[in-house]
């Protein structure tokens, strides 16, 4: 129970971290490289993640990391980049609420994880907050925004339940930083066809860029995919609704965006559906099913006893017998 409570305490720093990512790439990054903006992002903090963890790739885990490298850093950090320039925060921040539900049905059926009750009652609670909270009739809300926030989180949402798939036995620092390098290595190329030249930066972007890669990308990142490593995909994914309600608190709190009672309502139930979601008492809701050990067969005839005795195991096994050994040849001695 307390194991499982550290790794959701861990596994939440990443949507905290990427609710604030909202605000800072809608006030301070550049809106129209969105190629570069998400390269930058991913690049540097996967190269700090490989200083730390000094492991290069081995078999199959080149294209494993290409893959997981597209879906989950390339695709989805573009698509978040648009979605952040085009939505108000609390609304870019609510969308991904909807993930809890999306990976818990691709772990279903990738990884045989049936979601339990209270897992589908807190997406269903968490759904209804989204709804509270985005169909508030706020201005500026657009489609494209919306459309490319529904898409980074289904694909996302995939591209999470396959790297806990394939993570089986990888360090989980070390496969991050393939994840984030790859990405952005096949980020570079396309920003540089589609977009030109790198945008001038200045001051505040520089170090937004720096927040953005070494906060909400590289420890965020490390977090999240160690909960997915520990914890059912079901169970991180309601963590995940802590994104939207720090979207929505730091939107109110520095963007000055209005914060309705509908709003409040919304974030009490998708924080109701985050507890829903905690590791039951005794850790048997939420752990995540971890293989049986293996066992060596007993075939017929086998003797019970196979692991072999050290010097000093069958040194006081004898002492043990021998009373009794003594005891018993005694009462069979005549000399006795």
């Amino acid at each position: 129970m307390e194991a499982n409570a550290r790794w959701v305490a861990l596994t939440a720093i990443a949507p905290v971290a990427w609710g604030t990512n909202y605000y800072v790439t809608h006030a301070f990054l550049p809106a129209d490289h969105p190629l570069y903006g998400a390269a930058l992002r991913a690049l540097p903090a996967g190269l700090v993640l490989l200083a730390v963890r000094r492991q290069r790739p081995r078999g199959v885990w080149w294209w494993r990391s290409a893959v997981l490298g597209l879906l989950n850093v390339s695709v989805f950090f573009f698509l978040v980049y648009v979605a952040s320039h085009l939505l108000p925060t609390s609304v870019a921040a609510t969308v991904m609420a909807l993930a809890p539900l999306a990976m818990m049905l691709v772990a279903w059926c990738l990884l045989a994880e049936r979601p339990g009750a209270a897992h589908l009652a807190g997406a269903v609670l968490g759904l209804a907050g989204v709804c509270l909270m985005l169909l508030t009739g706020a201005e500026g809300t657009s489609v494209r925004g919306v459309l490319a926030s529904v898409a980074a989180m289904l694909v996302s949402s995939f591209g999470y339940v396959l790297a806990k798939r394939w993570s089986a036995g990888a360090d989980v620092l070390a496969s991050t930083a393939w994840q984030l390098t790859a990405g952005g290595l096949l980020l570079l190329p396309a920003a540089a066809v589609a977009e030109g030249a790198p945008p001038a930066l200045s001051g505040p972007a520089v170090l937004a860029f720096g927040y953005v890669a070494l906060v909400a990308t590289a420890l965020a990142f490390a977090a999240w995919f160690a909960g997915l490593r520990h914890l059912p995909a079901g169970t991180v994914g309601l963590v995940g609704l802590l994104n939207p309600c720090t979207g929505v608190l730091l939107g109110t709190v520095a963007a000055a965006e209005t914060l309705s009672v509908r709003q409040l309502c919304g974030m009490a139930l998708v924080l109701t559906g985050v507890l829903l979601g905690r590791p039951a008492r005794g850790g048997r809701r939420d752990e995540p099913h971890e293989p049986a050990p293996d066992r060596p067969a007993v075939t017929p005839g086998t003797p019970r006893r196979t692991r072999p005795r050290t010097p000093g195991a069958r040194a006081s096994a004898s002492a043990a017998r021998t009373p009794g050994r003594r005891r018993a040849r005694s009462s069979r001695d005549p000399r006795g």
